[in-house]
């Protein structure tokens, strides 16, 4: 049997190092052992799904030196490889369990369904769906759709039933039928969810191992419903450990950067990178740490994966780019990869559109535009107040926004700026006030480049993490502030 597996990121926002964690894994796994490494994307949220976002990954992905023998960029034998694209598979799998009884019809409202979970809930209850539509007789059935009333359709789920998943990593895993949700497996809009989408074409597909993140252990029982329902063979399961701050907590961007975009930005290389993330599933002796490509692959063995998950330590990556840098360039490799990094073309053409019109010299090019060749700025919390704007609305300012953008579905000047300008009224401030704070945990100074404009050749992820600094030497917010902060806006906009 050839090995074949797959990596399937859903394209609705910035490609995540936890992508690229489960990319290489199963690149090294497949490719390790003369298989297939694919490459598929899951765009079935159409309301979040962007063409720019899988431009993103793609991107992200052979940055880092990933390759994959079928994807949608090149096609395949079992192509196509977007499932937006295969929106006929799913009617048609979907039909055949509505015709032999494991799925069903579901026409309750969003109204009944809030009601019931808040039902549940009262009652300590996990909320799942209670069956309701499982018993309409045939007459009630017809009924409904001739009045052409939208309906879901959901998975028949078997009660008080063992159903067992044998994971690679944690051996067999029970779950009890009773505590899982009569999943929907096809929306209202005709577009599958994850679960039928996944498991019809991970079949189709023919893959043979299916190794993800470990967040999707408690979805597997349903499919391993599925896969009994179609009576397919089910492909190996292996799902990977999360990766983990310092402090044990999932990697989260609210404490760490997690764009593989940022570290582009930021100048690490990406054959450091790759290795870095090598490191988190492949022991290896002191002296022994810099592997290629190909070394991962031959090395990987995912039993030896730990599920308690690694560690993302951001100074090890330092200490290993540093080695890099140093170890691997000669001096022409440096400077290749300086002018890859900071100096392409159309960004400088973009730089000196923006600074055309603010120097006098061209030695004045360098200090206004130095924010945009750097990391990390060593803004102050002093630096930060110096305007008229207090503590708290600082902190609310950098917080709100931060929110804001990650919703934001394209990075884009018009977005920024009504962000920025939406501040205006939540806070009750002006907004030349507000964009002032912005220049300076952005730029480093109170005036500066046109700030939109440096936004977004900073790009997203190096923005975050300046905003979050700047929280930072403010003191922070807690998760409870900010939805404290949320709740009084609405409850003030609900009295007005």
């Amino acid at each position: 049997m050839r090995v074949r597996t797959r990596v399937a990121p859903s394209p609705t926002g910035d490609p995540h190092v936890g992508t690229a964690f489960a990319a290489l894994t199963n690149y090294c796994f497949a490719v390790g052992r003369g298989g297939d490494f694919i490459l598929r994307i899951e765009d079935t949220d159409q309301a979040r799904s962007t063409a720019a976002s899988e431009r993103a990954i793609l991107d992200a992905l052979r940055w880092l030196g990933l390759s994959w023998s079928e994807g949608p960029d090149i096609g395949g034998p079992f192509g196509p490889y977007r499932q937006s694209e295969r929106s006929a598979l799913y009617r048609e799998y979907c039909d055949q369990l509505l015709a032999h009884g494991h799925a069903f019809r579901c026409f309750c409202t969003p109204e009944r369904l809030a009601q019931m979970r808040e039902e549940q809930r009262a009652l300590g209850k996990p909320p799942q769906y209670d069956g309701r539509c499982l018993a309409l007789t045939q007459a009630e059935l017809e009924a409904n759709l001739a009045a052409a009333l939208p309906f879901v359709v959901r998975m028949v789920v078997p009660r008080s039933e063992t159903i067992v998943v044998h994971d690679m990593l944690r051996g067999d895993v029970a779950f009890d039928s009773d505590g899982i949700d009569m999943q929907v497996l096809m929306k209202s809009d005709g577009l599958p969810t994850y679960h039928l989408a996944n498991v019809v074409d991970d079949h189709l597909m023919e893959i043979t191992h299916v190794m993800r993140g470990e967040e999707w252990l408690p979805s597997a029982p349903k499919h391993v419903l599925l896969y009994r329902y179609f009576r397919w063979e089910m492909p190996q399961l292996c799902h990977l450990p999360l990766l983990r701050n310092a402090d044990r907590s999932k990697l989260s961007k609210r404490k760490n950067p997690t764009g593989i975009l940022f570290y582009r930005t930021m100048g690490y290389l990406p054959e450091a990178l790759l290795n870095f993330l090598g490191l988190l599933t492949i022991p290896v002796g002191e002296g022994d740490e810099m592997m290629d490509l190909a070394t991962m692959a031959e090395r990987f063995d995912p039993l030896r994966l730990s599920v308690a998950g690694p560690v993302f330590d951001v100074q090890k990556l330092d200490w290993l780019n540093a080695r890099y840098l140093r170890e691997v360039l000669d001096v022409d490799a440096l400077v290749g990869r300086i002018a890859d990094w900071g100096f392409d073309p159309e960004r400088i053409r973009a730089i000196a559109a923006l600074a055309q019109s603010r120097i006098e010299r061209l030695s004045d090019l360098g200090p206004l535009a130095a924010f945009l060749f750097a990391g990390a700025l060593d803004v102050t919390a002093e630096q930060l107040r110096d305007g008229k704007l207090g503590d708290e609305d600082l902190r609310k300012a950098y917080a709100f926004a931060l929110a804001e953008f990650d919703a934001l579905p394209a990075w884009d000047v018009p977005g920024i700026e009504r962000t920025l300008r939406a501040l205006e009224s939540r806070l009750g401030k002006k907004f030349r006030d507000i964009v002032r704070a912005f220049y300076v945990a952005i730029t480093g100074s109170p005036t500066s480049l046109p700030l939109f404009d440096s936004m977004i050749l900073l790009g997203r992820d190096l923005c975050r993490e300046r905003l979050r600094r700047a929280l930072a030497q403010l003191g922070g917010v807690s998760d409870k502030q900010l939805r404290a902060w949320q709740k009084a806006e609405l409850s003030e906009a609900q009295g007005a």
